[in-house]
């Protein structure tokens, strides 16, 4: 049986290096709109949109993070994604992304009640809370989770 092509992937924020592996494929949220990199993809640079990454690893698990945007260059042999910010589903707290979602759309309400408002700060943090929420959701139903129990 032929071994399974595989790709370099690596994602940092300012704070730290997030994930840095081999993997299958990794599918990432551009503003274009939602592209899956496999190895030997053709190079590209594109701007990441607030939204959740899905990779393949080798063993064969799905990692989830979220992001709120950033860059990401691919080559040949690897990705390399800048963010803004990130985490991983595993670490996210469901209780903080409901306050900080509450917190996000009382500012989009009070923004708009001025008479010069900037709405993309705004936005951009109530769509990274969004994505967030189904990171967290999506991880949970790839591990069975529930949260009730």
């Amino acid at each position: 049986m032929a071994e399974k092509k595989s790709i370099r992937f690596e994602i940092a924020t300012l704070e730290r290096t997030l994930l840095k592996q081999e993997v299958l494929q990794a599918t990432i949220p551009t503003e274009s709109g939602e592209i899956t990199v496999l190895p030997e993809h053709i190079p590209l640079v594109s701007i990441i949109k607030p939204g959740v990454i899905e990779i393949k690893t080798l063993d064969g698990n799905t990692e989830i993070i979220a992001i709120s945007g950033g860059f990401v260059e691919v080559l040949r042999e690897k990705i390399v994604i800048l963010a803004d910010t990130a985490e991983r589903a595993e670490e996210l707290d469901e209780s903080r992304i409901i306050e900080a979602r509450k917190t996000a759309e009382e500012a989009k309400v009070e923004a708009l009640t001025q008479e010069n408002y900037d709405l993309s700060a705004v936005a951009a943090r109530l769509d990274f809370e969004l994505a967030r929420d189904r990171a967290l959701h999506k991880w949970r139903k790839l591990k069975n989770i529930n949260p009730g129990k």
